[in-house]
């Protein structure tokens, strides 16, 4: 049995990022987001593919501008993304072989994930099914009223915890989440609360602040700057992924 399967969302739109550029397409240090996300699961052992889910209308451009990044990847494939994430999600889920055990999902602008954090999560998700990476809220939340600005309450922070990805469910819950998911009558905001809403329990798995997500500007130049000082740090570059035959046709 396939061990895991890793699904990559990046078929946003960016409205917060600003400028012309997608997020997942921007370079850090050298290399696209996506990519730099990507390499994190396509070299291990236990990923059997990385599914990217990009937008429809990005296909033609990405293809062009790169795709020989993932021509020669042996296990890496494009798929077209929906109107919304969960859209996109599903594209791909169902793409996933049913001898896949675990399914994780990991945002394609959360580049700065360790090795060390994914093998956490992943082995959690093998233990008991559902796992995710958080970090405990560190400073004081306030609910605040959106007419006015003002502070209609402070809310506890004890055992609120900061949601991360990847996010690491055994596939055929996933499967069954996203079956029910248009039946919800509350908002979803990530597949961990979907497999909440069909009766299982999640796992949070400590991870650290450097696991964030890029949205904003200053958010990109903190990434690359984290990125130049940990190649600083390293005589090497990290192992590289899994090469097959080129094979492009089979990618898209």
């Amino acid at each position: 049995m396939s061990q895991c399967a890793v699904i990559i969302p990046a078929a946003g739109r960016s409205s917060r990022f600003g400028g012309a550029e997608k997020k997942p397409f921007v370079s850090l240090d050298g290399r696209p987001a996506w990519q730099r996300t990507a390499e994190i699961f396509w070299s291990r052992p236990d990923v059997s593919k990385v599914y990217l889910v990009i937008a429809p209308e990005d296909r033609d451009d990405f293809r062009a501008r790169f795709g020989p990044r993932v021509a020669f990847v042996e296990n890496v494939e494009v798929v077209d993304g929906g109107a919304e994430r969960f859209e996109s999600v599903a594209n791909a889920l169902a793409r996933v072989p049913e001898d896949v055990q675990l399914v994780a999902v990991h945002d394609a602008v959360r580049p700065l994930v360790t090795p060390a954090l994914v093998d956490s999560v992943f082995q959690a998700a093998k233990e008991h099914g559902a796992a995710m990476l958080a970090v405990p809220v560190a400073d004081t939340l306030k609910q605040v009223d959106p007419a006015t600005n003002r502070i209609t309450g402070t809310v506890p922070r004890a055992g609120v915890w900061q949601a991360q990805t990847p996010q690491v469910f055994r596939r055929d819950w996933l499967v069954e989440a996203y079956a029910h998911r248009t039946a919800l009558n509350v908002p979803i905001t990530d597949d961990a609360q979907l497999i909440e809403a069909i009766g299982h329990s999640v796992v949070v798995v400590p991870s650290a602040p450097i696991n964030f997500k890029i949205t904003t500007k200053d958010d990109l130049d903190l990434a690359v700057a984290i990125l130049k000082a940990r190649s600083a740090a390293k005589a090497s570059e990290p192992e590289g992924p899994r090469w097959g035959a080129f094979d492009d046709e089979a990618k898209w």
